[in-house]
């Protein structure tokens, strides 16, 4: 089990618990952490699961596929660290992950 931060757009931080093999859109969403619509359910759809991957986490959580970078073009303000939280995979070895969210998800 790791524990991820997300980190709303004002600061306000989310410490959640999440089991391996879900992915941190689930874990946001199981939680009711504001600011992740996932409004595809996780299907790589659409880009309303956008987070920023803080420094440090970004090589452990990987660079997004050709699909995830398609559907990166219609995110808000995209960033080199931008991901789909719906595309990263929860292991032991994300635990202490913190992700920033956007201003908005389109």
């Amino acid at each position: 089990m790791a524990k991820i931060t997300f980190i709303e757009h004002d600061g306000k931080e989310h410490e959640v618990a999440v089991e391996n093999g879900m992915t941190v859109m689930e874990a946001a969403i199981k939680n009711m952490v504001p600011g992740i619509d996932a409004d595809c359910g996780g299907a790589c759809a659409c880009a309303t699961c956008h987070v920023y991957v803080q420094a440090g986490w970004t090589d452990k959580v990987g660079k997004p596929e050709s699909m995830e970078e398609d559907m990166l073009d219609f995110a808000f303000d995209v960033r080199e660290n931008s991901r789909l939280s719906c595309q990263i995979k929860v292991t032991d070895e994300l635990d202490g992950l913190r992700v920033d969210l956007p201003e908005k998800q389109f």
